[in-house]
C-alpha cells in the first residue's frame, strides 16, 4: 500500500455509535459493531467520520434510513417525543392464555443510562401484568425528583389514568358508572398513590411498530413468564376466590 492509499484509507475511517444495543458506545469497525445490534430488537446505532460527531450523536440519537449502518434489515426505531428533561419509560406486560403465566418487561432511560427490569407470576393476566409492569417502574422512580414520560401499548391502563377512569372508580368505590365491578382494584389503588405523588403523564404507543423500548419490554415480558418457580400473584388469586364465592352464593 502507498502513501495515497494510506491516506485514503485513513479518511475513510469511520466511528460507530451504538445507542441501542447488546453493549452501547462507540466502535471504531463495523463488525465489532455489527455484533452489538444484529438480531437486537430496536437497535440504535448510526457511523460517522469522527470520534466526537459519534458522541455527540450518542448524546441525541435520532437519524434517517439513509444514515443507517449498512448491510442491516433491522427496522427504524421511533422515538416518542418527550418533556425536556424526563425520564423515559416504556412498559409491556402479558400472559400466557390469560390467565395463565405471565411477565412484565420495563425499560428506563435517565440520564444517558438505560435500565431493564423483568420479573413475572404463575397465574395472572395480560391487564394486571401491564398494570405491574408501570407499578414497578414507578416504584423504582418514587424518589426520582423529575418528570416521568411513560410509555405503553395497552390502553387498558393508559386511558384509566389519562382520562381519569381509575380515579372516579375510586371515587364511587370501585364500582363503574353502570354498577360493574372494577378489575384489579388491588392495581388500581397502589397506582393512583404512585401517580399523585410523582409528575408523570401516561403515553400510548402502539405495539410493534418500531418503538425501540416498547419491542425491548416485549421481548423481556416473554421472557419472564418462562422463568422457573413464578411467584403467585396474590391480588388476582384474592379476587378469583372472591368471585367465586359470590357466584355460590347466587346458586
Amino acid at each position: 500500500m502507498d502513501n495515497g492509499d494510506r491516506l485514503k484509507a485513513k479518511s475513510e475511517k469511520k466511528f460507530y455509535a451504538v445507542a441501542v444495543g447488546r453493549r452501547p458506545g462507540i466502535f471504531t469497525d463495523w463488525p465489532s459493531a455489527e455484533a452489538q445490534v444484529k438480531g437486537y430488537a430496536g437497535a440504535r446505532y448510526q457511523s460517522f467520520p469522527s470520534q466526537g460527531e459519534a458522541r455527540a450523536w450518542l448524546e441525541n440519537p435520532v437519524y434517517k434510513k439513509k444514515d443507517q449502518c449498512p448491510n442491516t434489515h433491522a427496522p427504524l426505531p421511533v422515538r416518542p417525543a418527550q418533556r425536556p428533561g424526563a425520564i423515559i419509560v416504556f412498559t409491556d406486560g402479558g400472559c400466557s392464555n390469560n390467565p395463565g403465566p405471565g411477565g412484565y418487561g420495563i425499560v428506563i432511560e435517565e440520564d444517558l443510562e438505560r435500565r431493564e427490569i423483568s420479573g413475572g407470576y404463575r397465574l395472572t393476566t395480560n391487564n394486571r401484568m401491564e398494570m405491574m409492569a408501570a407499578l414497578v417502574a414507578l416504584e423504582s422512580l418514587r424518589q426520582c425528583g423529575s418528570p416521568i414520560d411513560l410509555y405503553s401499548d395497552s390502553s387498558y391502563l393508559v386511558n384509566g389514568i389519562s382520562k381519569g377512569w381509575a380515579r372516579k372508580w375510586r371515587t364511587n368505590d370501585w364500582c363503574k358508572a353502570d354498577g360493574g365491578e372494577v378489575m384489579n382494584v388491588d392495581l388500581w389503588q397502589r397506582l393512583l398513590l404512585l401517580v399523585e405523588a410523582l409528575d408523570v403523564r401516561f403515553h400510548w404507543v402502539k405495539g410493534h411498530a418500531g418503538h425501540a423500548g416498547n419491542e425491548r419490554c416485549d421481548q423481556l415480558a416473554v421472557a419472564a413468564t418462562k422463568l422457573p418457580e413464578l411467584p403467585v400473584d396474590g391480588g388476582y388469586q384474592d379476587a378469583a376466590a372472591g368471585r367465586m364465592r359470590f357466584d355460590e352464593r347466587t346458586l
